[in-house]
This record gives structure tokens, sequence and C-alpha cells, in this order.
């Protein structure tokens, strides 16, 4: 039976991330429903929410503007307009608005633009750079040395011959780059990031996020490059692909201005506004109650939207009784936590050895790949590259983040601000990378339940799954709200699709989950 949708009808949306907020501008712009944003923290954006430290921005997990979804780059579009396409080493030497585009853009919009950057991620072990995904250039095979060539050579030509099930993530890795690339590239990164080894760890996230990367997708894009071939977007595989949009203050720019449209639109946005209750009445979300400023409110609704922790989510529902068995896979679901130290530093010690031009010869990269196994650090973003406008005295400092996967209650999580400070700093200097005496000043940052973590109940998920699509006017969207790893255009698109049902009184959820599993999304990408 297809819902009555008027004016007055309102949708609950938990969470002011992307999935929450484009739910939200979605609804208001598609249906005339009355969206109500209840994020528990004071920040918008989720994880990607841009963090101010003394005049400089950190980027949470690093964020590349790219899809290969037409729809979701043209809402980014809408958003945030595109000035110029400058080459990468123009925007990095003058921090100028003319930088953008000939003539300089527009005063009024200056401010409001996505920058086109060239991507540069490397891989940082044995104390020297390796491409990010591994290339075939004669640097990767003198850092590796002679030895270590030849058994990944051999390794990959045994995994072409004898494939291993794909029943691990160890295994995946394994069949698209051999085991010597595998344990050399991937094993302790990944452990680092998941606090599991790979071999406990479900394939479902490889399929995901690295999907098309292999060395014969490696093979295929230098072979393009080095010939100069067209090159279908749609084919390029997301690891691979040489520019990405963002915008000029850091992705939460973007996600300040969604949100300023839609309450521009009528539509609430309610910070510090923890969700606590779900009630639910002849098979259907009645309200939602949560706490703000110490009360505790109660916000009747039409449909309710969530991107809040499934663990979270089967915990907060009353009214129906939730079987045993649901509430302990939703309990136990995993997830890692994630803790960023901004450094503002007066240089790298580290030089740059590749061919593009920068400021001081600084390293051109966004991200750096930590593989060494002798620190915990997993990765080091260098926020001037991914916009000048991120630090305050570009010309003179440069600000970095050092990247902590970690898990909530543990030995890292629970450190001392300073002490974990202390730490972060010592292991760049043990490593070569900083320094002590160039440090200037330094922050700390912790976001929890950053990644959904695919072992132990996840693989149980489906069962949850099914139980929560039974409430018709519920809807799961988002990383977090469907426990998956999903990129920010993924997240947007569960969004699109659950307000596209609303609006057709579609019943089925089967879209809405299908996001990142069907052909139609495919996407990949390392990280975040």
């Amino acid at each position: 039976m297809k819902d009555s949708i008027t004016p007055s009808s309102d949708a609950i949306i938990i969470g002011a991330g992307p999935a929450g907020l484009t739910a939200a501008y979605e609804l208001l712009k598609q249906t005339g429903i009355h969206p109500v944003v209840l994020e528990a923290t004071d920040a918008i954006g989720g994880i990607s929410q841009t963090l101010e430290y003394k005049g400089n921005r950190m980027d949470i997990g690093g964020h590349r503007f790219f899809s290969k979804n037409k729809e979701v780059m043209a809402w980014w579009h809408k958003m945030m307009p595109i000035q110029g396409k400058p080459a990468f080493d123009d925007i990095l030497l003058h921090r100028t608005n003319k930088a953008f585009e000939p003539g300089g853009p527009d005063p009024q919009t200056a401010d409001r633009v996505m920058l086109y950057r060239q991507r540069v991620s490397r891989i940082f072990f044995l104390r020297k750079f390796f491409d990010y995904p591994i290339s075939l250039k004669p640097d990767t095979f003198t850092n590796m040395g002679l030895l270590r060539t030849i058994k990944a050579g051999m390794g990959y030509l045994a995994s072409q011959v004898h494939k291993h099930p794909e029943n691990s993530l160890e295994n995946f890795y394994i069949n698209r780059f051999g085991k010597t690339l595998y344990q050399l590239f991937f094993e302790g990164y990944t452990e680092k990031v998941w606090g599991v080894h790979p071999s406990n760890l479900g394939a479902d996230w490889g399929s995901q996020r690295v999907k098309g990367v292999s060395i014969s997708a490696v093979i295929k894009d230098m072979f393009t490059r080095t010939f100069s071939l067209k090159r279908d977007p749609e084919e390029v595989e997301t690891s691979l692909i040489g520019q990405f949009l963002y915008p000029k203050y850091g992705p939460g720019q973007l996600w300040e201005i969604v949100a300023d449209e839609i309450l521009t639109a009528s539509g609430e946005i309610h910070k510090e506004s923890e969700v606590k209750k779900i009630r639910i009445e002849n098979n259907r979300v009645v309200s939602v109650s949560y706490q703000r400023e110490g009360q505790l409110m109660q916000q009747p609704c039409s449909y309710l939207l969530s991107s809040m922790p499934l663990k979270d989510l089967v915990e907060s529902i009353e009214g129906i009784a939730v079987p045993e068995e649901i509430k302990q896979i939703a309990s136990a679901l995993p997830y890692r936590d994630f803790i960023t130290v901004g450094l503002l530093i007066r240089k790298l010690k580290i030089k740059n050895r590749t061919k593009i031009n920068t400021f001081q010869n600084r390293v051109p990269d966004t991200w750096i790949y930590i593989q060494e196994r002798d620190v915990k650090i997993g990765r080091l973003q260098v926020f001037n590259n991914w916009s000048p406008y991120l630090v305050k005295e570009y010309e003179t400092t440069m600000w970095i983040g050092l990247e902590y996967f970690c898990t909530e209650g543990d030995e890292m999580w629970e450190m001392d601000r300073e002490e974990f400070i202390r730490m972060a700093i010592d292991e760049l200097v043990k490593i070569d990378i900083i320094d002590k005496e160039d440090v200037l000043d330094a922050t700390q940052a912790k976001i929890k339940k950053a990644y959904p973590s695919y072992f132990g109940s996840y693989y149980e998920l489906d069962k949850v799954r099914d139980f929560l699509d039974q409430i018709e006017n519920l809807y799961c969207i988002g990383r977090n709200g469907q426990h998956r790893y999903n990129n920010m255009d993924h997240s947007m698109l569960t969004a699109m699709e659950a307000v596209k049902n609303i609006k057709e009184g579609k019943t089925s959820k089967e879209n809405i989950w299908a996001v990142n599993t069907e052909e139609d999304y495919h996407e990949s990408k390392k990280n975040g």
C-alpha cells in the first residue's frame, strides 16, 4: 500500500553525515517531506567533517571526491562548482584565487569551489617510497632488491596457476598479487587497520574496496598511460585515477553547505541530540526519543532513515519483541576506531624525488601508507597537498595528520592524550620522516566506530537486516547504517535510493542494500 505523502509528514534522519544530509536534502527537493536530522555530536559531516585547530584544517581519513556514479558527481558539482583546471603545481605554488581560473573566479563564490587535485599516494616501506597501487616501474624493483623481486615474480606466476578459495581477505590478495607481494605490501598494513590478521577477515572487504585492483589492472593502466590512450572513466578503477576533486576548505565545507541548504529550505538539524529509543507500533516507527541539553525529548515521525550503527539501532528499539539472536548478533558487530594526531611542523625530512614540481620541493603525496612494522602509525596525511587552504601558514609550515587504527577501550584508545602525541612524534622520528625539533604544535582527534569490520558476527548480518526490513518505514543508510565499509558516494547513494522508495511508495529495500554490491554501483578504493 502506497504511503500518503503530505507537506506535514515528518522524516527523522539519524546522523548528519553524508548519508543523513543527502537524505534530508533529497526529501526536501523531491517530496516536500519535512526532515528532522538528529546528530549525536556537535559536528556536521560525520567522518567526512573537517576539524579546525588554530586556523589549520584537518580532514579525518582523507576524502577524494570522485565517483563512477554520474548522479553523485552532478550533485557535488551543484553544491560546489569547479573553478578551472589548473596544473597541480600551480595550486601548490600560488595561494591566490587566480590559481584556479584564468582571470580569477567570482569573488562572491571564490571560497565555495572544488579544486582539481592530482592523485599521489605512495607506500613507505623499507624506509623507501613505492607507488600505490604497486607499479612495475624500475624504481619498484630497485627498492625491493633482486631477491624480493624474483620471489615476487614467482609468487605472482604461482597465483595465476593455482587460485585459492576466496574465503578470506588473505586469499583475495594472494590471488591478485601473489604471496610475496601480499606479504610485503598488504599483510602488515591490513592487520594495522583491522587489528585482525587478513586470514581471519572476510574477502567481502576486498571485493568492495579493491575489487578491480590487481597486477593485470596495473599493467593495463600503465600501458594506457604510457601510450596516452583514451580511457573511459567508468572503466578506470578508482585506486588508479589520476585526478579527483576536493573542496577548497576540506570535505566538511561541502557538508556544511548542504546543511545550510537544508536549514534554508525549513529542514531541521539538531546537534548533540543522541537517540535513545525508537518506538515501533504496528510494524512501523511512530516516534524517536532523544536526549538533548540534558532533557529526553520525543519526536513523532512518518519515516525513519537511520545511519546510526546497527549495534545501537537494534538496542534502541522498543514496542516490539526483538529476538534474542538478533540482539546478540547486533551487539557483537565489530568496529574499528580511529585516532588522528595533527602535527604542525617546519618541514619533512623526506624529499620530493618525483617529477612533480612542488613548493620548496616538498613531497607531493596527499597521504602515505606507512607499511613499516616497527611503528604503529598506519597512514600519514599531508594536508598542504589536499588543499593549500587547509594550512594557515602554508609557505612556512607543513600540517600533517598521523592516523592510527584502534578499538575503543584498547591500549591506544585509553592512552593519555599528551603521551599519545609524544609516541606519534617519536614514531615519525624513528622512521626518518621528521626531526623532533621541527615540531611546532600538535593536537589529537578521536572518532568512534569509524570503520565497520568484516569478521565475527558480521557473517550473520543478513539476519539483522531481514528483521529490520520488516519495519515498513525504517530505512538503513550509510556506512554504519548498513555496517558496510562504503565510500562517501556509496553512502550518498543509499540515501538517494531510500528517498526514491519513499517517493514511489516502494516497499522492498533491496535496492538500498544493493548499493556497492551490484554491478551498477561498483567502484573501488583503498580508503575513504
